[in-house]
Parts: C-alpha cells; sequence; structure tokens
C-alpha cells in the first residue's frame, strides 16, 4: 500500500449524516491487520462495526471515544511504518465517499457521470440500483429547477409534501386516510422533477415555495424526519414559514389522543400512538409509531420520539431532542434540550442539555 490509507467514517444512513464514536478499539502506533475491529458507531438506527482494509500501523487519531463524527471524517491513518507523521487534520467530502461506503448498488457507468458532475451520491438509496439514467436525472434537475404543474385553479385546502423519502411515504399514508387536504405534490431537492412516489408527483425543489404560495398554496406537511441532525427538519420549518405556508397538526386514525392533551401545529402522530391527559406537545413534534406519551408530559418543540419510546408520567424533554427506539423515561425525569438517546436506553434520572446517551445503556451509568 502506499505510505498511509486514510480510516474515512463511513455514511451509515443516507438521512443521518453523524455517528456517536461508541467504542475506539486500537491504540495509537498499535499495528494491526486487515479485518480486525477498529471502531464501533451508533446512529439512532444502528450500530456498525468498522474494520481494517489493510495492515498497517494505526496512526493520527483525530477523535476520542463517545465524540459524535460526521462522515467523511478521517478518524486516522494506517501507515505502513510506525513512525510515519499524519497530515494536518482533515475530512473528506461526502461525494467523495465511495459507493461501496455509502452501502450503494451502482453501475460504473453512473459512478463515472457522477464523477464528472461532482454529484453527493449520498442522497441516492441503498434500496434501489442506481444506473446512468438515474444519475442524469438528478443532474438536470439540480441545474434546472422547475415548477410541474397544471393551470388548473388550486384547491385551498391543497397540501404539499416537504421531502420525499421513508417519512414522507408514512404522511402520505396519514393525508391520504384523513379525506381532508388534497395532496398537490411532494417538494423535494434531491429527486428528479416529474418522477412519482406512491403515485404522488415530484413537482420541484425548494425554489418553487414562492411561486406555490403566489398560486394559493398555503399548506405543507415537513417530512424531513431531522433523524441524526435536527437541524435539517427545522430548517425546513423555517423555510416554509418564510414563503407564508403553515403545517397542519396529522394524526393517524389508529392513535389515541386524550381530550385534555394539547398539539400544537405541525405535530405529526403516528399509528398507534398514545398521548395522555394534559400532555402538552410542542411545535413540529413527531410521536412516532407505537410512542406512549403518558399524563401531563410535556415535550418541547421539535422532539423527535422513535417507535415504540415509553414516556411514564410528568416527564419534560426539551427542544429538537431525539428519543430512539423502545427508549423508557422514568417518572417525572426532565430531558434537557438537543438530546441524542440511542435506541434501548433506559432514563432514570435527569438528562443535561446536549447529551448523548448510549444505546442500550441505563442512564445515570
Amino acid at each position: 500500500m502506499n505510505a498511509a490509507s486514510s480510516i474515512i467514517i463511513p455514511l451509515i444512513n443516507p438521512n443521518e449524516p453523524s455517528a456517536r464514536l461508541a467504542g475506539l478499539h486500537v491504540a495509537q502506533g498499535q499495528f494491526i491487520h486487515q479485518g480486525d475491529k477498529i471502531c464501533t458507531l451508533e446512529t439512532t438506527k444502528s450500530t456498525v462495526e468498522l474494520t481494517a482494509e489493510t495492515d498497517g500501523f494505526v496512526s493520527g487519531l483525530t477523535f476520542i471515544e463517545g465524540e459524535t463524527v460526521q462522515a467523511g471524517s478521517i478518524l486516522g491513518y494506517l501507515a505502513v511504518a510506525p513512525d510515519w507523521t499524519p497530515p494536518e487534520r482533515e475530512s473528506i467530502a461526502i461525494n467523495a465517499i465511495t459507493p461501496k461506503q455509502l452501502g450503494l448498488r451502482i453501475s460504473q457507468p453512473a459512478i463515472k457521470l457522477a464523477e464528472i458532475h461532482n454529484l453527493d451520491l449520498s442522497q441516492f438509496s441503498s434500496d434501489v440500483f442506481i444506473t446512468e439514467k438515474m444519475v442524469q436525472e438528478m443532474i438536470d434537475l439540480a441545474e434546472k429547477p422547475e415548477l410541474v404543474l397544471q393551470d388548473e385553479q388550486i384547491d385551498p385546502r391543497s397540501i404539499i409534501i416537504y421531502g420525499g423519502g421513508g417519512h414522507g411515504k408514512t404522511l402520505i399514508d396519514i393525508i391520504r386516510m384523513l379525506s381532508i387536504y388534497p395532496i398537490l405534490g411532494i417538494i423535494d431537492d434531491n429527486l428528479p422533477v416529474g418522477s412519482s412516489i406512491m403515485g404522488i408527483q415530484v413537482i420541484g425543489g425548494s425554489a418553487i415555495l414562492d411561486e406555490l404560495t403566489k398560486r394559493g398554496v398555503h399548506l405543507a406537511a415537513n417530512a424531513v424526519g431531522g433523524i441524526g441532525d435536527i437541524t435539517s427538519r427545522i430548517n425546513v420549518f423555517e423555510r416554509l414559514s418564510k414563503a407564508g405556508v403553515s403545517c397542519p397538526t396529522l394524526v393517524h386514525s389508529t392513535a389515541f389522543v386524550e381530550p385534555s392533551a394539547s398539539l400544537s401545529e405541525g405535530v405529526q402522530v403516528m399509528p398507534l400512538a398514545y398521548i395522555g391527559s394534559e400532555a402538552q406537545i410542542g411545535f413540529g413534534a413527531i410521536v412516532n409509531t407505537g410512542a406512549i406519551v403518558s399524563h401531563e408530559c410535556k415535550l418541547g418543540d421539535y422532539v423527535n420520539l422513535s417507535p415504540g419510546a415509553i414516556l411514564a408520567g410528568e416527564v419534560i424533554v426539551g427542544q429538537a431532542t431525539l428519543v430512539g427506539m423502545g427508549v423508557t423515561v422514568n417518572l417525572r425525569v426532565k430531558i434537557g434540550e438537543n438530546v441524542r438517546i440511542g435506541n434501548g436506553a433506559t432514563i432514570k434520572q435527569d438528562v443535561p442539555d446536549r447529551s448523548i446517551i448510549r444505546a442500550g445503556t441505563i442512564w445515570p451509568e
């Protein structure tokens, strides 16, 4: 190999560009073999073991266990000699990560075309085989955003879906079931205009919002979940508000909300969720499938409760906090703002602002 090869943090989930360095299994200067475990990475959805792609001496470690790392960052190097000196700290752009690291299935012509146009491959789903035609459609969209709508009069109750990923599909089903808001189309900066998701057309990117409001569209559903980086969801709400678009509260018919509970604008309550007596749910919060919010709980703005999370009575959750799947929070616990709680954790005492709770652990440890 060359003098040294980079150990790059992979993109585990296209919707979650950051991960927690849950375990660092190597030390500076240690010699390891190809296939040896280097570190354990955790997102709110999964845990991944990063292994060595070649033999070498570990050098230039840039992060410590427990830190949050971004996809594309360099964790360190594998060098041919123990005295090799690493360069200054650097990072690799997401679009420089290989398709293999992204977990993508993609043709060689598609890879070459993406490289020529410096296209970010992380915006593609790992669920489909990516062809050269699909890459060209994405390039065309980036170069020429346009509004694809017919000239007929728009129903004032019409709603747009902002985001065409998995969360967007769930919202399409909920809105169709409610039969209140006709779905006009999907807004997504990363999908080809004119393509279709669950029979709903992609009508453009965020650049068409002002044109939509001029034509009478004033309702939207924010389908950006913000898992891993809640700022992406917050930014969408701000973009919609600036354009004069509001977000109605959406509650699946199988969810149960007590009459004394209060739900703010933009709240989304998924199937089989429960919201108890006098609970207060803040603006833009998500109460996901099967989640339980017991009596007198208070959820701040933009809180995201993942499927199966359970909050006992009188729990307070600060704004922009992410609660993983199957998390249990004890009675009267207060969780701070911008906290990330990994899947399956048990929270027994108050959690300070901006804390990261490891998946499957008991807090306090």
